[in-house]
């Protein structure tokens, strides 16, 4: 988190459009990571994609799970444009996981099967508005290069402030 976010604000810096191929399974829970600054940690690249003015354009390849996937440029971050090829998965958590907690004791296999049509589906998450659209990945490079090019000349009016209050 702490690289991907030094990078995001070294593009920011020079006006280099950032594009984010996403593929996060989430963040991993646990005492561990917590006490090894997970949060605080991924806090800095939430920070930093939240705060770059550049053209923001993101593509989900596969998974895209949770908080670590809202961090990645996510439309909630102000993405400019935001993709899904068919193979996404854009959920809380993978559909295992959330049917094991769901459904104690329930059929497992089947529960799984109707997650992964209700909520890990790109079509669902087109519906409600967390991408834009879902695309052939063949089309994945042409794409791309039109909404560069419509957002060559992205400006983003801020209020003026001395700093923000970048979390360390």
């Amino acid at each position: 988190s702490v690289k991907a976010a030094r990078f995001v604000r070294f593009c920011d810096c020079f006006d280099i459009p950032l594009l984010t191929f996403v593929d996060v399974p989430g963040f991993l829970p646990g005492r561990a990571q917590e006490h090894g600054g997970i949060i605080r940690h991924g806090a800095k690249l939430l920070f930093a994609f939240g705060e770059a003015t550049v053209p923001k354009i993101t593509v989900i390849t596969r998974k895209a799970y949770g908080g670590a996937y809202d961090v990645m440029s996510s439309k909630h971050l102000r993405g400019d444009v935001n993709y899904a090829w068919p193979s996404a998965e854009v959920a809380v958590m993978g559909a295992k996981g959330a049917v094991e907690i769901i459904f104690r004791g329930k059929n497992v296999s089947e529960e799984t099967l109707n997650y992964e049509h209700k909520f890990a589906n790109p079509l669902v998450a087109a519906q409600r508005g967390f991408v834009d659209a879902v695309i052939d990945p063949r089309t994945t490079r042409t794409r791309l290069c039109e909404d560069l090019e419509l957002l060559r000349d992205k400006k983003v009016h801020t209020r003026w402030k001395k700093h923000d209050n970048i979390p360390l």
